[in-house]
């Protein structure tokens, strides 16, 4: 499986404990591709399609609808848990995410 930076993938997230966002969903990867090519595990931003605006939330189009990618829900996991591999974000959907992630977790 070629697991590139910021692809979409379904990956199962349970078992979660209280506010973790849940079950089967679509992900992105955040992890960058030296990292994904030789570990075992994947960092992965869950998507959601709760559309409440926070600075932490970047908004993309998958499959024809309108989601958000939950930076604030950042999290581990192993490649096995991965299902199915979609498309890539597009290149302005990528800036936004470059974007939160400095603002959110650099100074």
């Amino acid at each position: 499986m070629d697991l590139k930076q910021y692809s979409i993938v379904l990956i199962n997230l349970d078992p979660t404990v209280g506010s973790e966002i849940k079950k089967t969903r679509p992900c992105v990867i955040i992890s960058p591709n030296e990292m994904n090519k030789y570990l075992n595990t994947i960092v992965l931003a869950p998507m959601t399609t709760n559309l409440n605006k926070y600075p932490t939330r970047v908004p993309v189009k998958h499959k024809g609808k309108k989601v958000m990618i939950a930076m604030d829900q950042i999290r581990t996991f192993d490649k096995a848990r991965i299902i199915r591999v979609f498309e890539n974000l597009t290149k302005s959907e990528i800036e936004k995410c470059k974007e939160v992630i400095k603002e959110t977790f650099v100074d």
